[in-house]
């Protein structure tokens, strides 16, 4: 069986750290430092542990519109069998940047992010509904971006 992931216990000066890097990933860890009451070290090692955790990732966030890929999309997929196997295979294609197991209409749902409507058809043709497995999808095409935060904090 798979190790379960467990939710890292945080301390109000982790959490308080997230949030700022939240706001600002590319904010230097002095002015970090000088907000949450560390040294400029310590916010490092607590930055490096919980990226390495997993807990946390800082990223560069584009607009796919502008890096080339004009066609967004969610794909809801109804499974027979283990959908975990089916979301390794997702998780594969490269179109494919986010796939989560869900309860509900669908058993998986995938967002996936194209150049064209030809590559969305060829990626739903030749490579999601040929996975062993998928029985159906839905594809729900995104016509606007209205909204996309990541400064959602540590609650």
């Amino acid at each position: 069986m798979a190790a379960r992931r467990t939710a890292m216990a945080l301390d109000d000066t982790s959490k308080a750290i997230i949030e700022l890097l939240q706001e600002d990933g590319r904010r230097p860890y002095s002015e970090i430092a000088k907000a949450v009451g560390l040294s400029e070290a310590a916010v490092r090692q607590r930055v490096q542990r919980l990226t390495e955790s997993g807990a946390m990732q800082i990223v560069a966030v584009t607009d796919p519109v502008q890096m080339g890929f004009a066609r967004q999309a969610m794909i809801g997929m109804k499974v027979s069998g283990d959908t975990r196997i089916v979301a390794e295979a997702l998780n594969a294609l490269p179109f494919v940047i986010y796939v989560v197991l869900t309860a509900g209409s669908f058993d998986i749902i995938a967002e996936v992010v194209c150049e064209d409507d030809d590559e969305l058809i060829e990626l739903l043709n030749t490579h999601i509904r040929t996975i062993d497995g998928v029985l159906s999808t839905e594809t729900l095409v995104y016509l606007k971006l209205a909204k996309q935060l990541y400064n959602w904090g540590t609650r």
